[in-house]
């Protein structure tokens, strides 16, 4: 066997032994009531997440029609975000939250400089210009994490084995420390496991 034909083969064997040292979780996230909750956060956490995590490229929140597109971004911690205005006003983009403080003062266009997410947590955003203008800054210390659909599913694919805690987030939680933290080991086989949040403010 030559060099190069040993080579390939090593290398698809490292390959497919890393792939199936990682499995994918499901998670139904419901309400008090059991019903589906839509546009959860859901992710993993441990010392081997956030060795893992890098920043992502071009995250954005814009503003246009008066507001904030997406309304919740969700980001690696590190990653550094970008606020584009596409309105015609002008707007006052704004932070008072303790993971990072900011404002970028009244302004049209896309500011040269984004600002960047150092620490995780979350960040509510306002304008001091319209009052009705608020988005959130969800910045992760992992690299596993997803949304809830329509039907309350949220997965998370690729995730190496080992033991994490499961958390989720909710925009509309009426109490953050009201959700449960769970212990989940993941293994090389997909798993399945639903999380049932506490009283969420009601949507008008």
């Amino acid at each position: 066997m030559n060099l190069k034909l040993l080579t390939i083969l090593l290398t698809l064997a490292l390959l497919f032994s890393s792939v199936s040292l990682a499995a994918g979780l499901q998670v139904q996230v419901i309400d008090e009531q059991g019903k589906p909750v839509a546009g959860a956060v859901v992710f993993l956490e441990s010392a081997a997440a956030s060795a893992a995590v890098k920043p992502v490229d071009d995250a954005r929140i814009v503003q246009k029609d008066k507001t904030f597109i997406p309304d919740v971004l969700v980001i690696p911690r590190g990653t550094a975000v970008y606020f584009p205005n596409e309105d015609t006003v002008r707007h006052h983009v704004y932070s008072f939250s303790a993971i990072k403080p900011f404002e970028i003062k009244l302004y049209v266009g896309t500011p040269s400089a984004p600002v960047l997410f150092d620490q995780s947590g979350v960040a509510v955003l306002g304008c001091n210009i319209h009052d009705e203008m608020i988005a959130w800054v969800v910045a992760l210390d992992t690299p596993y994490y997803s949304r809830s659909d329509q039907q309350g599913l949220s997965r998370l694919e690729q995730v190496p084995a080992g033991s994490y805690t499961l958390r989720v987030w909710h925009k509309d939680l009426l109490n953050e420390q009201d959700v449960p933290r769970l212990a989940i080991e993941i293994g090389q086989q997909p798993q399945q496991t639903t999380v049932q949040l506490p009283k969420l403010a009601p949507v008008f």
